[in-house]
């Protein structure tokens, strides 16, 4: 039986950045990433054939594959200003790291994404003083806006940047097995030795489970395999700290209202803690002249996202409002509170996205079909079912979303205008976050942990930064 010097779990950005970097430092000869879902090139979404979700069996297609939600999503990279001294934006690598490597991976990383064919513009760099105006007249109404250089994949590049990653990893040795499921771990004595694993496609099935082996073992599994992370961690004994969930709306508004901050920034990362919760709320993934789409996790659990094209236009912007939460004692499942809110939206709009009127959330009441005929605001994501979001998202995080917009309207004329629209649920899944130490091990002897999934990081970036300095630190051990 072949055995691997690493098995990598997930082919998310921190995964193919991993082998990326390991390629680079002739470390690559038997590593193996195993991926639930299938191959780039084979990953698309028919909703735009069906007109309807139809729930992509065995995995939706959007969220799981080569290059994991990023092969689909609106693809922005969020760098850093020169004169930075902390990282604002992506998680929390610096705090393992330190801030000037951070910022020399971000580079590093940037340029690997510059040679597989992204975009050499880049947003927000050339408007400084008129950044400045909107950040001052945000600060006035307790807001803070984060700007710094975004450069923009869009969905469609973003898809044929990581397909050719894809053709990279493997022309250079990379064992890569695609449409697998790792149901579970092997530990013997408090070490790694490897995964156990079945076809995807039997996902439903009683089994016999594979066991693979190697050596060391990297977790990289993403937003998509949080919650498989958190079972995966109770049952072993992996060593965790409660996490954070972030719960929110889509929110969709007029190219016009939004119209500076598209050109200036392309997209601003507002951060408020409105009165009286004091919660963190931001807006986040900003598209503009972009679409509204839904993905569906595990259990068809849908939800809602945005997509920007560099090609395919609306004249709509999208972005996502989020309300963080954190859970002490004594309940400590952010997962599970944050998949209940989805699920009770999910079943209101018949397995669909639910959409609301602004103006009705303040009126009191539902939006219906032909009310959102005749808006003004055509909405994007024809999919999606109008209706009431207040039944199911809560009363402090609607309170804290609607307080968030009110303020925001004060910096940007029309923000909270009755005729934009509120998409539920978003939500953005983080498993409780796994204890590493500086080298990105766990307390289980060559288990390892990198990438959105365990906490680390959030965003294409920062993901693909762990992946290379995880890379440089196993390249070290001489693994």
């Amino acid at each position: 039986m072949e055995k691997y010097d690493l098995i990598v779990v997930g082919m998310g950005p921190s995964s193919i950045f991993l082998a990326y970097e390991l390629i680079q430092k002739n470390q690559a000869k038997k590593v193996l990433l195993i991926e639930e879902g299938k191959r780039v090139e084979d990953r698309f979404c028919p909703i735009e054939q069906t007109g309807k979700c139809i729930k992509c069996k065995p995995f939706c297609n959007i969220t799981s594959g080569f290059s994991g939600a990023g092969a689909f999503s609106d693809g922005k990279l969020s760098l850093y200003n020169p004169e930075d001294d902390d990282i604002y934006v992506g998680g929390n690598l610096h705090e393992y790291i330190g801030v000037p490597k951070t910022k020399e991976l971000i580079d590093y990383a940037d340029n690997i994404y510059l040679k597989f064919g992204a975009d050499k513009k880049l947003e927000g760099v050339q408007y400084k003083d008129e950044i400045k105006a909107i950040k001052d007249k945000a600060k006035k109404e307790g807001i803070n806006l984060i700007n710094i250089p975004i450069r923009h994949l869009g969905t469609e590049k973003s898809h044929e940047i990581y397909g050719r990653i894809e053709k990279y990893l493997e022309e250079h040795g990379i064992n890569m097995m695609f449409s697998t499921i790792v149901e579970d771990i092997i530990i013997e004595a408090g070490k790694i030795k490897g995964v156990k694993i079945k076809n995807a496609n039997k996902v439903a099935e009683n089994v016999e489970l594979e066991s693979i082996y190697g050596d060391k073992v990297v977790i990289a599994v993403g937003r998509k395999g949080a919650n498989w992370l958190t079972e995966l961690c109770e049952k072993h004994g992996i060593a965790t700290k409660p996490g954070t969930v972030d719960i929110g709306i889509r929110y969709e508004l007029p190219d016009s209202i939004m119209e500076d901050v598209n050109k200036y920034m392309y997209e601003g990362k507002f951060i408020g803690r409105p009165e009286p919760f004091r919660d963190k709320v931001r807006t986040f993934c900003q598209n503009p002249s972009g679409f509204v789409a839904n993905e569906v996790y595990d259990n068809n659990l849908t939800l809602v996202n945005g997509h920007s094209y560099k090609d395919k236009k609306s004249t709509n912007t999208n972005l996502a409002i989020l309300v963080s939460h954190n859970f002490t004692y004594p309940f400590n499942k952010p997962i599970d509170y944050g998949r209940n809110v989805a699920k009770n939206l999910n079943e209101l709009g018949a397995g669909n996205i639910v959409v609301q009127r602004l103006g009705d959330i303040y009126r009191g009441k539902r939006t219906w079909e032909n009310e959102l005929k005749e808006n003004s605001v055509v909405p994007t994501l024809k999919t999606a079912v109008p209706g009431d979001i207040t039944f199911a998202l809560g009363y402090r995080t609607m309170t804290n979303i609607l307080k968030f917009i009110r303020a925001l309207d004060k910096v940007i004329e029309g923000f909270a205008n009755p005729d934009n629209l509120l998409y539920g649920p978003e939500i953005k899944f983080y498993s409780n976050k796994v204890e590493v130490d500086n080298n990105f091990e766990t307390n289980i002897k060559g288990l390892y942990c990198i990438g959105d999934g365990g906490g680390m990081t959030r965003g294409l970036m920062m993901a693909s930064c762990s992946g290379i300095e995880l890379a440089r630190i196993l390249t070290k051990s001489c693994f």
